[in-house]
C-alpha cells in the first residue's frame, strides 16, 4: 500500500476525487479530511471519500505520510501554519494549488522553510462543480499532473507523488514553478477570465434577460466555467498575477486588431486569422484523441 494514512485539506471536488481514486486503487489506507464545513465533512465520511475528520489542520495531519492541500490560494499560509508542529519526520506534503510561486511562498512562510518532503503539484482536471458531492472516482484518469518539485524537495518524496498520482491514472510531468505558472495563466487562467468577463458584461446590459433566453450551445459551451467557485478564481488571479496580466494585455492588443479588422471589413485577413486558430484547435483535439486510453 503507498500510503498509510493520507490527510485532505479541503474535501471538495480535488480532493476528494484523489481520496476516491486511492481507494479505488487500493493504495490508501486510513483517510482523514479537514475542512470549514461540516455539514460537507459528514457527508464525505457518509459516501466512504474520508474515514474521519478535524477542524483542525494539525489535528488532521498528525501521523499522516501524506499531506494533500486543496484549499483556496488565499488560505494556504494560515493552512501550513497551522500544521506546523504537528507533522510527522517523514511526511510528503503535496498540493493542488493552480498558482505555484504563491503555495512555494505560502508553504515557506508557513512552516518557516521549505521541507524536504514538500512536492508542488497541480493536477490539470475539474469541473465548474464543487464539494465532496461533486467527486467522483476517475477525475484524474488520463490527465496531466503537472509537479514542480524545489531545489530543497527530496528524491524519495518526488518518487513517492509521482507514484501517488500513477495509481489515480494520471500522466505525470515536471516543470518549474515560474514557466508553470506562465503557462497556466495562458492555458486555464485566462480562459476563465473571458468567461466571467463575459457573462458579467452581457449580464450588465438592458436586454440581458433576452439575451440569455436567445442564446444558444456555443455560448453555454464556452461559458460553462463561468460557474466555478469565485473565491477559488479571485485568489488565482491575485497569486498569479504578474503572469496573467501579461497574457491578457496580449490578448486585448489581439482583440483591439481584430475589432479593428472587423471594421474595415477585411474578410481576408479574417479568414487567415480564423483558419489559422481552426487548424491550431483541431491539431489539440486531434492530440488528444490520440492519446492513450
Amino acid at each position: 500500500m503507498l500510503i498509510r494514512r493520507l490527510a485532505i485539506i479541503g474535501v471538495g471536488l480535488i480532493g476528494g476525487s484523489l481520496a476516491r481514486d486511492l481507494r479505488q486503487a487500493g493504495e490508501v489506507g486510513e483517510i482523514v479530511g479537514c475542512g470549514r464545513g461540516r455539514d460537507n465533512l459528514e457527508r464525505a465520511v457518509e459516501l466512504g471519500v474520508i474515514d474521519r475528520w478535524s477542524h483542525d489542520p494539525g489535528e488532521a495531519v498528525a501521523g499522516a505520510d501524506m499531506v494533500f492541500l486543496a484549499v483556496p490560494l488565499g488560505a494556504m499560509e494560515q493552512t501550513f501554519a497551522a500544521m506546523d508542529g504537528h507533522l510527522s519526520d517523514d511526511v510528503v506534503i503535496t498540493d493542488g494549488g493552480s498558482a505555484k510561486a504563491s503555495v512555494v511562498a505560502a508553504c515557506e512562510a508557513g512552516l518557516g522553510g521549505l521541507p524536504p518532503g514538500f512536492v508542488p503539484g497541480h493536477p490539470i482536471a475539474g469541473t465548474e462543480n464543487s464539494g465532496v458531492e461533486a467527486s467522483f472516482a476517475g477525475l484524474y484518469r488520463n490527465r496531466r499532473v503537472i509537479l514542480t518539485p524545489l531545489p530543497s524537495s527530496s528524491a524519495a518524496a518526488l518518487a513517492r507523488v509521482r507514484a501517488m498520482w500513477h495509481a489515480c491514472g494520471a500522466e505525470v510531468t515536471e516543470m518549474s514553478v515560474a514557466h508553470h505558472d506562465e503557462v497556466l495563466a495562458a492555458t486555464s487562467h485566462l480562459p476563465h477570465m473571458l468567461a466571467f468577463s463575459l457573462v458579467d458584461t452581457l449580464a450588465r446590459m438592458k436586454a440581458n434577460d433576452e439575451i440569455f433566453r436567445y442564446a444558444a450551445g456555443g455560448f453555454r459551451d464556452f461559458t460553462r466555467i463561468a460557474s466555478s467557485n469565485p473565491v477559488m478564481w479571485r485568489d488565482i488571479c491575485v497569486a498569479n498575477r504578474e503572469a496573467l496580466g501579461e497574457v491578457m494585455e496580449r490578448y486585448i492588443q489581439e482583440m483591439s486588431e481584430l475589432a479593428e479588422t472587423i471594421r474595415r471589413g477585411d474578410g481576408d485577413r479574417l479568414l487567415e486569422i480564423f483558419s489559422r486558430a481552426k487548424a491550431a484547435r483541431d491539431r489539440y483535439v486531434d492530440g488528444l484523441l490520440d492519446s492513450p486510453e
